[in-house]
């Protein structure tokens, strides 16, 4: 898979950090990294030098003893190691905690004080470790009170955040009110509270946090209060009323919108409305043309549209009229980080007039957006597989020539967005959209609804068919804590015919080869083969079991969770060539003249990349299989599906009794 954006790919890899940059091979097949030889008993400074030389691959593969403390600089490099995967942290943190006698706030704490926010390259790290110290217990953060406030203490406001987070998950709201007040860091505190994970907790501070929005505030105490408001569902009729009074100044617009944009419909006070209405049709056209595509701008336009479709038919008509006189209709479309979907699944645009479609990739693999003819959704995607990396229309990857295709993006690289502008089709109807990218359109998709009035449609929007025949909606973003420590009550009585069916309508026989019925024997039958084909882009699932050792609950973790734990063999790759194009996939061979990288789950062959093509390699610490591929399903569903793969066990494993 490729990008074109040279520069972001550039700032890509300086997100992850050189720590992630796997050197160049020089001497034969690597495709098995020795485990390298580490002199522990040497000084600190030496033994940091060691551990620094290494790759993430190959620091996973240093010997590790949680009961001799000359393991102890092993352990912290991993933690504090950038690319790492949680399942690797949450190993390395209960190794400190074994040799140092502390706790796990105590480590987590220590760690992150010594981190600085001016290096990009910790950013995701920092936000991995505020993660695990935040989902401790509060019980255990509220007797660790000294770390936290010494996190809290810190100079750079991104690390203080974490710390007043903290201070109030352990339920200790007064005294991180206390310390800020005392040490004059409001905005670092306000930057802590969207970090707290439970929105009971969020609630609870909202008069506080009302409190700092006060207009007699600084600016910047102003601004963080209203992206704190954003995120607490409590009182939300204050929260829409204050952002309205703020919405008026430059300096605190961007926040105010969003924290408008967070306030459901129904709290939404309809004077208030009618009046923002007004001033934000008025600030479009005076917005000038070269501004309109900036984010700020783009969410104020849907903020606009929200607020016209509950305002009164006359009134809405004579203002969308003026917007059609100064912008283009235009409607902003993120991608999910790790999800493989559109942040929107539906949206509608008026016949015949002309849309703005920005597609703005936050997720770490590139995606594009297609627009199909009704009913095209996935014979376009077919078409594109076909087209392949090389041979799309206009030089647009994985887009077919094909008259079903309207409208197509290129491949939008991570942290990059596109722009793509056209007049919508004068025939209304739903009109599918969806990344090409193979087996992407399986999950990655969505409906621009064409109708010919757009405001009586606002007023009384109908969702459109799924364009895949699914009947499937959102249940639950499950994760591990949801179920049930022992899980053999859930697997049993199962029947095996439900399982399978599941198995496959989520997607995991597409990928995972489990007895002779899925993954390998289904894509041999497309190619023809017998079946036997090496580029398996999953892990074999009919010794499942015996990996983890019988422990169904870890299965369900990787499942829920894939990047938790991540194989080496099926980590996503990057690699940066000379020519500053971008390949990513699954490297399944290196040897000292190539690299052998398996692009996408259809490829029948890897792509081989020369050595003396390659600038740069990144192993990433994200699975190529997306998070939610259950969020659609019910407990009781995952649960057949558990079972069904317990019951495909080669090798023996405990059984759930009947």
């Amino acid at each position: 898979m490729l990008f074109r954006h040279f520069l972001v790919t550039l700032l890509w890899f300086a997100h992850f950090g050189s720590h992630t940059l796997a050197q160049h091979q020089h001497g034969g097949d690597t495709s098995r990294v020795a485990a390298p030889k580490i002199f522990l008993d040497k000084s600190p400074r030496i033994v940091d030098y060691q551990l620094r030389r290494l790759s993430n691959e190959q620091l996973l593969l240093v010997e590790r003893n949680d009961q001799d403390p000359k393991y102890r600089p092993v352990f912290a490099a991993i933690l504090s190691r950038e690319g790492m995967s949680r399942g690797a942290r949450e190993e390395a943190l209960a190794g400190l905690v074994a040799l140092n006698g502390t706790t796990e706030v105590e480590e987590l704490s220590s760690i992150l004080s010594d981190m600085t926010a001016d290096q990009p390259a910790t950013a995701r790290m920092r936000q991995g470790l505020a993660a695990m110290l935040l989902e401790q217990p509060s019980a255990t953060l509220a007797s660790s009170p000294g770390p936290l406030q010494a996190l809290a203490a810190a100079e750079a406001p991104t690390i203080a955040a974490v710390g007043y987070a903290a201070l109030i998950v352990a339920g200790q709201d007064d005294k991180a009110w206390h310390l800020a007040d005392m040490d004059n860091r409001w905005p670092a505190l306000l930057q802590g509270i969207p970090l707290v994970p439970s929105p009971h907790i969020r609630s609870r501070l909202h008069a506080r946090v009302w409190a700092l929005s006060d207009a007699q505030r600084p600016l910047e105490t102003q601004r963080a209060a209203l992206q704190a408001l954003a995120t607490i569902p409590a009182q939300q009729e204050q929260t829409f009323l204050r952002a309205a009074e703020r919405i008026r100044l430059d300096d605190l617009r961007t926040a105010a919108v969003q924290a408008l944009l967070s306030v459901p419909r129904d709290a939404r006070d309809s004077d208030t409305s009618q009046a923002l209405i007004e001033w934000l049709v008025d600030y479009a056209e005076r917005t000038p043309a070269a501004q309109r595509t900036d984010g700020a701008f783009l969410d104020a336009m849907q903020l606009v549209d929200q607020l016209l479709a509950t305002a009164p038919a006359e009134i809405a008509r004579l203002y969308r009229e003026r917007l059609r006189q100064t912008v283009v209709h235009s409607v902003r479309i993120q991608t999910v980080a790790e999800e493989m979907r559109y942040d929107l699944p539906y949206f509608a645009v008026e016949a015949g007039r002309p849309v703005q479609i920005v597609l703005v990739n936050s997720d770490i693999m590139p995606h594009n957006l297609v627009v199909t003819m009704p009913g095209a959704l996935q014979e376009v995607a077919e078409l594109g597989l076909q087209a392949g990396p090389q041979g799309g229309v206009d030089g647009k990857q994985y887009v077919p020539a094909s008259n079903k295709v309207l409208f197509a993006s290129h491949m939008v690289a991570s942290e990059a967005q596109e722009s793509l502008n056209f007049t919508a089709p004068t025939e209304t109807g739903e009109y599918p959209y969806v990344c090409t990218f193979p087996r992407h359109w399986m999950r990655m998709y969505g409906v621009m609804v064409v109708v010919d009035d757009l405001q009586a449609w606002l007023e009384n929007p109908v969702e459109p068919r799924d364009p895949i025949g699914s009947n499937r909606h959102f249940v639950r973003s499950w994760t591990i804590d949801d179920f049930p420590q022992d899980l053999q009550l859930g697997l049993r009585g199962r029947t095996p015919h439900i399982g399978e069916k599941l198995f496959a309508e989520a997607t995991c026989a597409l990928c995972h080869r489990l007895g002779p019925h899925h993954a390998d024997a289904r894509r041999a039958e497309n190619a023809g083969t017998s079946g036997d084909l090496t580029n398996t882009v999953g892990p074999d699932l009919t010794s499942v079991l015996a990996r983890w050792k019988g422990d169904v609950r870890a299965v369900l973790q990787e499942v829920l969770d894939p990047s938790y734990r991540v194989d080496d063999k099926y980590a996503v790759h990057l690699i940066l060539t000379v020519d500053g194009r971008t390949v990513s996939g699954l490297v399944v061979e290196e040897t000292k003249m190539q690299v052998a990288i398996l692009e996408n789950p259809e490829a029948q062959q890897p792509t081989i990349i020369p050595r003396s093509q390659i600038e740069q390699m990144v192993k990433t610490s994200n699975s190529m299989m997306p998070k939610g591929l259950l969020d659609r399903f019910s407990q009781d569903e995952i649960f057949e599906i558990l079972a069904f793969i317990h019951g495909q066990q080669r090798e023996a494993a405990p059984r759930p009794e009947d």
